[in-house]
């Protein structure tokens, strides 16, 4: 296998990357209208995606953020109204959350808007990682 690159190899991450960054930007817009930040988003689809319940240490690590920044995260959706912590323990950490009927319905709308976005650049990024 040849590890040189061309300059369409340059070309195609170019775009690629540019691509990517422009999903990135719709989905922090798309976040906003909905009343959340990205970062919010992605703590309601990692606690949907682990089955409707997730403890905020995990959610913490799938965030890549310190266990006290993620129970403040929580803090915030809870005051939204998007989730509600579970009973447990003392330790914030080892308390499951999870979506309210209302976070589940703000997630629901964000998905479909962001499935339309992908499906719409999915051809796109086909051909430009084929390129590689």
């Amino acid at each position: 296998m040849d590890d040189e690159l061309s300059d369409a190899h340059y070309e195609a991450l170019a775009s690629i990357r540019h691509e990517l960054r422009r999903f990135l930007h719709f989905s922090e817009q798309a976040a906003s209208a909905s009343g959340v930040t990205a970062q919010q988003h992605q703590a309601l689809l990692a606690i949907r995606a682990s089955g409707g319940s997730m403890l905020v240490g995990a959610l913490a690590d799938h965030l890549l953020l310190r266990p006290h920044s993620a129970s403040e995260h929580v803090d915030r959706l809870v005051k939204l109204g998007l989730v509600r912590r579970g009973g447990g323990t003392t330790d914030k950490r080892q308390v499951p959350v999870e979506l309210t009927s209302q976070g589940k319905a703000m997630l629901a709308s964000l998905s479909r808007v962001h499935r339309e976005e992908l499906r719409r650049i999915r051809p796109l990024l086909t051909q430009l990682i084929g390129t590689l």
